[in-house]
Order: C-alpha cells, then structure tokens, then sequence
C-alpha cells in the first residue's frame, strides 16, 4: 500500500521527568535525513532499515547527549513511513532540547495522536485498532490490557468487516433478484432471504451489546461510591483496599471535607474508588459542599458500598441512606464487628457483609461480592471472544441494530424489498463507521485529540 505524503514530524514519546530512557520519535519521508543532521555517528541514511546505531546528538560541534538511534524504513513501521527514534537518558531538560533541536532541523511538532493517526491515515491499523492503542496506554488492570491487545490484533476489526461483506453480498443478491427474475416466485424467494440475512445480523450485533456491559466496566472501571454517615470507617475502608493511606483517618466527625477518588484493582475489575464526606446535616460551609458533592457521586455510581457501624444502633441517617441506595447495585458491610455489637441486625437486608476493616476481616468477601455482582462467570476472559468496550462503538451497534429491527418490521408489514434495502444499506453505512470505513474527518480528528502527544 503506497502511503500519502505528509510532513515530518516529532515528539517525545515517553513520559516527562527523571528515567533511564528518555525516547524522542520522528515520521515522514524526512525523518532519516533530519535525524542525521543532528546525529554524530554512523551515517542513517546507509545503516540496514531496523537497526540501532550508537552515537551522538550534536549542536554546533557542541556533544548535547550521548545516544542510541533506531532507525526504521517504510512500510515496515507504525505510521508505514520512515520512523526514526532517539534513544537519549531521561530527563525533562536533554529530551527537550533533542525535541526543538529536531524542530530547528526541519521537524514539526506533532499533534497528540498524530503518529497513530497517521498509521490509521496510511492503512496500517483501522479506527477500532487506533483506539484500541489508547485503550491499553490506559489499561488499569490485567482483563481491561487483554480486552484491549485483542482488539488491537483486529478481532473487532474482523468482525465488523465480515459482517459488513456479508450485508453487501445480501443487498447484491436480492438486487440481482429484483432487476432479473428467472422464478415466478422470486418475490417470495428474496423476501425470506432478507428476513433470514437480517435475523442473522441482528443476533450476532445483539451478542456483540451483550458483552458491552462487561467490556465498559473493563475499560473504564467500575464508578464505586463508598457512603456513609461520619466516622463509620469509610476512609480506613479506601486505605485498607488501596493498600495505602490516602484518605486521612480520625475519630473526629466529618474529617473528609471531599470527594476522594482512586483506582484499586479487584480481581481484574479495575474500581475507581469514590470516599464521600459524610452524608449528614451540617452548618460547617466546605462540609456541606463535600455532602452535597457525596450525592451527586451516589446518584451517578455504578457500584455503592454502604458503610454501617456495628457499635453503634441504627440512627436516622442510616435508614436514609439505606432508603436512598436501596435501587443502587448496593453493598451493605457492618463495619467495626471486632466491638461489642449494638446495631439492630433484624431492621437490615440478610445479604450485608459484617467487616473489621481495623482487624482486616472479611475485606476479600467484598471482592467477591463484587464479581457476583458484575461479572458471575469472571474467571477469565475468554481468550478468542470479542468484547465492545468503547462508548463509540457501543453507541454505533445500538443504531445499527435499530436499523436491522426496521427491516424486520418492514418485512411482517409486507413492504417491499427494494424500499427496505435502504434500511440495510443503512446497517453497512453505520458498521463502517466502527472501523473508520465511512466517517466524517471532524470525528477522526475528535478522536485523535483525544490521545497523548508522542503516541
């Protein structure tokens, strides 16, 4: 595939600050010659495509560092276009004055995601594939890294353009059925095969929905609010799951003034950790915001931990709070259970989980009970299936098959086939913009911009 001309551009590629290796990257048809100009070495533009070369990053005879230079010729690269990157000593100050030096030298700075649009641009990868890149830069735990690596490999990519081949071979089908009839019962004949052919599409695409749910909890965590009233031990709860103290911890009331968010990783579900101020009535002005703050978070979490004091009786903030998360995919755990218990067990559910987050007691049953509650059969993902994970691609698929629904309802009607191709045809316009087939440029460059610079 012959790639399309752009300039050369560069950024650095790894992340800012003190490391061992700091990677600066170039793509374009210039990319060797401009690397050359400021490399002391070897000549790159008669070294073997693929190679490292040992050398150094020079400014006016001036030595800026000392380096190793990989150098990779089309089309066997990333961005299908000649790749140079220099490897130099991490450090904000030796990568960045590589990168303007690169820039001095003919480079453009490029724009984030720029490398990966390119691939994309180029052919080397489809859309679900560029942002499957994203995906695993993002990954927090092993299943959403797995998730991710197989779409990278193509799995949706395959999928998709399977399906929309077989869509196309329909619509070419009864169109050869309508413009030349050899039977006197063709109409009947092309009128099943689009009810089977859309059957068909319509329950492979509603299997590809049924594992969004799982996919999107993989790739974007599970938005878990742990509430309460004050000091129940919804902070030592955090800490003790986090493995760390990030939320401070006192006897005194109303201590978290806040909304603190952090990711933990239970059995491969990646939790983004919500510890709410506690849900109470106060004249403190910073307290009342983090209350107010602390609803907002209940009312948009996925998961809710429901933090009790065993200690202590039922008061009339519990039973609000049992009353407001009672619709919630809700976790009661009885904390404090190594004191002398007080609390009235026959007003509560008979699913809680009684915890002594001081004495680390029963914390891995919550773990468990989460994977009950999200994912029942999540052992493991399977190796060879293909998960949505991406609100895009979810949101394309529910159109697609509301697409495929209308054509099933224009047949039981006994429209006739012709008008219910564009139906159809509809299905195969939206399925390509899965894969970047057919889509807008104002949405390649929204989703690109989206990445980081350097990737």
């Amino acid at each position: 595939m012959i790639t399309k001309e752009f300039d050369t551009i560069t950024a650095i590629s790894t992340p800012l600050g003190e490391g061992a290796i700091g990677i600066v990257r170039l793509s374009g048809s210039q990319a060797i010659s401009i690397a050359q100009k400021v490399f002391k070495g070897k000549n790159l533009q008669d070294v073997e495509s693929h190679t490292i070369n040992y050398g150094h990053i020079i400014e006016n005879d001036t030595i800026i560092d000392e380096v190793m230079v990989s150098v990779m010729r089309e089309p066997r690269t990333f961005t299908r276009e000649d790749v140079v990157e220099i490897n130099t000593h991490g450090g904000v100050a030796v990568t960045n004055e590589i990168l303007q030096l690169l820039i001095r030298s003919g480079a453009r700075m490029a724009e984030p995601g720029e490398f990966t649009k390119r691939a994309f641009l180029n052919g080397r990868v489809d859309l679900t594939q560029a942002e499957a890149v994203m995906d695993l830069i993002r990954a927090k735990t092993d299943k959403a890294m797995a998730v991710a690596v197989q779409q990278l490999d193509g799995s949706l990519k395959t999928l998709i353009t399977n399906t929309r081949q077989e869509i196309l071979n329909t619509l070419a089908q009864v169109e050869v059925n309508i413009d030349y009839p050899e039977y006197d019962d063709v109409e009947e004949m092309t009128t099943a095969l689009m009810r089977e052919k859309t059957q068909e599409f319509q329950k492979l695409l509603e299997h590809l929905l049924r594992t969004a749910k799982r996919g999107k909890i993989l790739r974007e965590g599970l938005s878990t609010a742990i509430i309460g009233r004050p000091n129940v031990g919804k902070s030592s709860l955090l800490n003790n799951l986090l493995r760390e103290e990030k939320a401070i911890v006192t006897d005194i009331e109303g201590t978290t003034r806040d909304v603190i968010e952090e990711y933990v990783n239970i059995k491969g579900i990646p939790l983004k950790l919500i510890d709410t101020a506690g849900i109470r009535e106060t004249d403190d002005i910073v307290e009342r915001i983090g209350v107010e703050r602390s609803k907002k978070a209940l009312n948009e979490a996925d998961l809710v931990l429901l933090v009790l004091n065993a200690s202590e009786p039922l008061t009339q903030q519990d039973q609000t709070l049992l009353n407001i998360s009672a619709n919630s995919n809700r976790i009661i755990l009885l904390n404090k259970t190594d004191l002398d218990e007080k609390i009235e067990r026959d007003q509560l559910p008979d699913d809680l989980i009684a915890i002594s987050v001081l004495e680390n007691q029963n914390i891995d049953k919550i773990e468990d009970r989460i994977n009950q509650l999200f994912f029942e059969n999540a052992g493991s993902i399977e190796k060879d299936a293909t998960y949505l994970s991406n609100a895009r691609h979810i949101s394309l698929i529910e159109q697609a098959v509301e697409s495929l629904k209308a054509v099933n309802e224009g047949l039981e009607m006994g429209m006739p086939v012709d008008l219910l191709q564009v139906d159809m045809t509809r299905t195969w316009e939206i399925l390509g913009e899965i894969t970047g087939d057919a889509v807008p440029d104002e949405l390649i460059t929204q989703l690109f911009s989206q990445f980081c610079l350097g990737k």
